[in-house]
């Protein structure tokens, strides 16, 4: 029998937004669940972020937003990801983030976007399937 392929993963807080509760729930619900996890801690730029999980190399990037700057941070992480070259590292968003916003997101590379309420298990299902089909 092999060995299950240990999943690297990056929860990364980026701007301004002090408050990392959520963030820190879902980064223990990863480890819990057998994934490594990478957490950058709050008020990082997006440019941070990206390197960290190229230095990292994690698998995917988990970001989460309460500030209402989502929009423009989630973007900018995916595009650094891009300008480094590592635009195959898939990125999910998180947090207080309008309905109506989502599809945009979706638009701009955010693979998927949880919202308050979500089901830990759902939100893990999801890391585990983007680490399976990276």
């Amino acid at each position: 029998m092999g060995e299950k392929k240990v999943y690297r993963v990056l929860i990364g807080k980026p701007g301004l937004d002090g408050h990392d509760r959520g963030a820190k729930c879902i980064a223990r619900a990863l480890r819990d669940s057998g994934f490594e996890v990478v957490y950058t801690g709050i008020r990082r730029t997006p440019e941070e972020i990206a390197m960290a999980a190229i230095q990292e190399d994690v698998d995917v990037v988990g970001l989460s937003s309460l500030s209402g700057a989502h929009m423009e941070l989630f973007s900018e992480v995916v595009e650094a990801l891009k300008k480094h070259g590592a635009s195959d590292i898939p990125v999910i968003g998180g947090g207080i983030i309008p309905e109506e916003d989502i599809e945009e997101l979706k638009k701009r590379g955010i693979k998927k976007v949880f919202t308050p309420g979500t089901p830990m298990e759902e939100i893990i299902k999801t890391f585990r399937e983007l680490c399976e089909n990276k």
